[in-house]
């Protein structure tokens, strides 16, 4: 219940379309970390099949895929969710607002870290795909259609393809 509590209170901030605490049950944001929730408990105990079917009927219901290896902090806002994808390494702190069509890919095929880590109160844009091993740093702004190849500092804001120099 905290959840639900916690998830309508930021719904009420960060959407000015909701009208009713009750509308928070068709929102593919709020539907989909529910199978996320489920999915992760039993990732994190082992029962991966298990895991990976709450996932897989997440993602059907919803166009968004989140691994249940992903571990998510509070207050995941997906704006209007669909063709999202999490990967398995990737962590997402509290208070991350990410709009459609955003992944959070690897570029590496090992057993290591190889998503990023969106830490709290970042802003991701429609279609941004930040890729492997990064740090999003805290408070940064990704531009919609992004691609983002590097740790982004605190306070930044990234618009086009992000890669720093080789010095």
């Amino acid at each position: 219940m905290k959840f639900l509590r916690e998830y309508i209170r930021m719904l009420k901030v960060k959407d000015p379309a909701l009208k009713s605490g009750w509308e928070v049950f068709l929102y593919p944001s709020f539907i989909v970390q529910i199978y996320y929730r489920i999915a992760h408990f039993l990732y994190l105990h082992k029962h991966y099949f298990w895991a990976r079917y709450f996932s897989e009927k997440g993602k059907r219901k919803t166009g968004i895929e989140i691994h249940p290896g992903a571990t998510i902090g509070k207050n995941l806002f997906i704006d209007h969710g669909s063709c999202v994808v999490i990967g398995e390494t990737a962590i997402i702190g509290d208070n991350v607002v990410m709009h459609h069509g955003v992944t959070l890919g690897g570029v590496v095929d090992t057993k290591s870290k190889r998503h990023p880590t969106i830490e709290d109160n970042v802003m991701i844009g429609a279609h941004a795909q930040i890729l492997g091993n990064i740090v999003v740093h805290k408070n940064a702004k990704i531009g919609a259609g992004s691609i983002v190849l590097d740790n982004v500092d605190e306070n930044a804001t990234i618009v086009g393809v992000y890669k720093k120099r080789q010095k």
